[in-house]
């Protein structure tokens, strides 16, 4: 069209460090970040993140360099979502819970040329360097995080400290902007053996638009108070590092998340906003009454990682909770569905709600389209609640792609969309519903057994604190469902009440023909470790021998 101009007076590239800069004006004295005695406000955090970015500057980083953190949520991790991008650096936050050789293997695989390490994680991120030193790769810097509030206390040679590092970096520093707004802003590693890992490629672009819709979808307004439940490495805790600042909130810090620190901190700051996988939801709802404290107000959560069942929902909302499902990938920055709650949906028993609550929905604002598909037709399944496909996404907030890995990126995005590798229904208003990741679904007789449907129900035994099915292998049946519970403190419940709770319940073939009592394995980020739990099922073996008898 005559007339238009495309320059920088209209067109600016995305980037949520945006928000940093309108906080530190918006909310100049306000308190941005909490840690148990230290206190921020958002003109000193912007300070803190311009300073570090001009000491990352003058350490040699350059634009694209990639800058790991491997720290818990702490402040020092919450300046480096800002401080690294800002300058120019890709930020690439590491779980916690990897050993030593895991961090090596993802340090030489990023080539990031810093590490920055909190205190409590020193050993592990040494032992990495070594792991690191005898294969003759060249070695990041180490910067080492102490605790906050604290004098630091350096005793090995060659370890910078995050404190004195800020010291020297200049206010007047000025700000390495992306060029172009698909620039990477962080590198974020989903689960893989420790031969092919996959560092997710996360844009300016994406993480600006998904931190609108997290604010969006989590309805916060101006100044809320965020307590961190999410693990900031965790999709950048899933992009609420950004979205807290856009809205010149509070962050409240907590190293270790225990029920007593989150009611305890709720109490404390008047927290508005929470977020955290089903068992976080979990451990809220069994709290002891002595840990229990009155919310002062209302309380936001947002669920997600892994299917809530509608059990916990409903528990958390007796408690007053005002929960909100959300669902996604790590290569959708975290939440890329919200189920929207619908007025006409209040009027229903509070089951029927929890259930309706546990589907996954639909899109996000921030999100293009959502759909569930044959993944060998590409047509979409029909809005029947039954007929299953694999859930798809297509916009802005799905990755860049997999780092230094084309056909894995090529064969996410095969057919135009990003395949997730999650199974689901479509309903007929529109919502998906998930039913189980495509490897984890368990074919008995020839019927799909949808390992969530059977999780969900186990949920809803009073005996029954935690529960994960997984297929165990049958000579006759090629699969049967197997499942794994720990029981609630003060409980008892034997293998043959549970096997039968789950018949009452679900179709006969869908029940549980094995039960094992344990504590289930967990990642940081609260799922259950499948995977482990399969190998053990694998060794029992099968059940059937031979040609057992039909049930």
């Amino acid at each position: 069209m005559e007339g238009i101009v495309k320059c920088s007076a209209n067109y600016v590239p995305l980037t949520p460090i945006s928000f940093l800069e309108r906080s530190a004006i918006v909310y100049r004295d306000r308190i941005s970040v909490i840690d148990g005695d230290v206190k921020y406000t958002w003109k000193e955090t912007h300070e803190r993140c311009i300073r570090l970015a001009s000491a990352l500057a003058h350490l040699g980083i350059s634009p694209g360099d990639v800058v790991a953190a491997l720290a818990p949520n702490i402040p020092a991790m919450y300046e480096l979502h800002f401080g690294a991008p800002m300058a120019g650096a890709v930020l690439c936050a590491l779980n916690v819970r990897h050993d030593s050789s895991m961090v090596s293997v993802l340090l030489k695989h990023s080539e990031a040329k810093v590490i920055f390490v909190d205190y409590q994680f020193l050993s592990i991120a040494q032992g990495a360097l070594e792991i690191l030193r005898e294969t003759k790769t060249k070695l990041p810097l180490l910067v080492l995080i102490s605790e906050c509030g604290q004098p630091a206390a350096i005793s090995s040679p060659g370890i910078l400290e995050y404190e004195s590092l800020l010291a020297t970096g200049k206010l007047d520093f000025e700000v390495r902007w992306p060029k172009d707004e698909w620039d990477p802003i962080s590198l974020n590693y989903t689960s893989g053996t420790t031969s092919s890992p996959k560092g997710v490629i996360y844009s300016h672009r994406g993480a600006y638009l998904n931190s609108f819709a997290a604010v969006l979808l989590n309805e916060m307004s101006s100044m809320p108070v965020y307590l961190w439940c999410v693990p900031m490495f965790h999709c950048n805790g899933w992009c609420l590092t950004w979205a807290v600042a856009a809205q010149g909130g509070t962050n409240v810090c907590q190293r270790n998340v225990t029920a007593k620190d989150i009611f305890e901190n709720i109490a404390q700051h008047k927290v508005t906003h929470l977020g955290g996988a089903p068992t976080v939801l979990n451990m809220i709802i069994n709290a002891s009454a002595r840990d229990r404290k009155p919310l002062p107000g209302k309380v936001s959560v947002m669920t997600g990682g892994a299917p809530p069942p509608s059990h916990v929902l409903y528990k958390m909302e007796e408690l007053g909770f005002h929960v909100t499902h959300a669902y996604g990938l790590t290569e959708t920055y975290g939440p890329g569905t919200v189920c929207t709650w619908k007025p006409e949906w209040a009027s229903l028993p509070r089951e029927s709600q929890a259930k309706i609550k546990a589907r996954q929905g639909v899109q996000h604002l921030g999100l293009e389209e959502l759909d569930i598909k044959d993944p060998v037709t590409m047509k979409s399944v029909p809005a029947d609640a039954k007929t299953m496909g694999e859930v798809m996404f297509r916009g802005n907030t799905v990755m860049n792609g997999y780092l230094k890995n084309l056909k894995a990126t090529k064969d996410a995005f095969n057919g135009g969309w990003f395949r997730s590798g999650d199974l689901g229904v479509k309903h007929p208003d529109g919502y998906i519903e998930l039913k189980d990741r495509s490897k984890d679904i368990i074919i008995s007789g020839g019927e799909n057994i949808s390992s969530i449907e059977v999780e969900s129900v186990l949920f809803s035994h009073p005996a029954v604190l935690e529960a994960a099915i997984v297929g165990r292998p049958d000579d006759y049946w090629g699969e049967t469902p197997c499942a794994f519970v720990k029981l609630k403190d003060g409980c008892n419940a034997n293998s043959e009440e549970l096997i039968k709770f789950c018949r009452d319940h679900l179709p006969h073939y869908m029940a549980p023909r094995t039960v094992v009592f344990q504590e289930l394995p967990k990642t940081s980020t609260g799922k259950v470790q499948k995977f482990v739990l399969k190998e053990k099922a694998k060794a029992m073996g099968s059940i059937s021998k031979g040609n057992t008898s039909r049930l």
